[in-house]
């Protein structure tokens, strides 16, 4: 399984999505709807909800699982960096979101003589790919301060559109 941005950007162009004009004419913060028990902003990009009692969606949820087991490591527990890498809390925030997948789905590398980033290509995982928009959805929720640190207390049932769609991309 290979995924590239540009698989991505035509995937996407072909269902009608693209991404914001200006990240700063979109709330890429509030859930405008929800479909299949994912939630999106008006401009369909994944988003986080958290109800009045603290209970989250099944990607926030799945996000802190998978976060948890493939980027901590690096960039620290619940999204807040580390001394060997950033805080992606606010980087889904603040990056747009298909600048985010590309990121992660090719990796970057910021190396001169006042920086050493790497940040590799995960790609060909499908412990990440499988899951990039829990991720994201978890990491933007930890950068509005919307959930607090910690494994979530309360999580919403996940629906059968996403088993269906998690066993399909990991071939079961």
């Amino acid at each position: 399984m290979k995924f590239t941005a540009s698989v991505l950007a035509a995937c996407l162009a072909a269902a009608g999505m693209s991404g914001p004009a200006s990240a700063q004419d979109v709330d890429n913060l509030t859930a405008a709807y929800e479909e299949d028990g994912r939630y999106y902003t008006e401009d369909d990009v994944p988003t986080f909800n958290v109800g009045d009692d603290g209970t989250v969606d099944w990607l926030t949820y799945s996000g802190f699982r998978r976060y948890h087991s493939e980027c901590h490591v690096c960039h620290g527990p619940e999204g807040e960096g580390s001394s060997y890498a950033p805080a992606l809390k606010t980087s889904a925030i603040d990056m747009d979101y298909y600048d985010f997948l590309d990121v992660v789905t090719n990796g970057r590398q910021v190396v001169n003589a006042a920086e050493h980033n790497v940040m590799p290509a995960f790609g060909d995982n499908p412990n990440v790919m499988c899951y990039i928009d829990d991720i994201y959805v978890y990491l933007k929720a930890r950068g509005a301060d919307a959930v607090p640190r910690g494994r979530p207390a309360k999580k919403e049932s996940k629906s059968d559109v996403i088993r269906d769609d998690e066993n399909a991309c990991l071939g079961l």
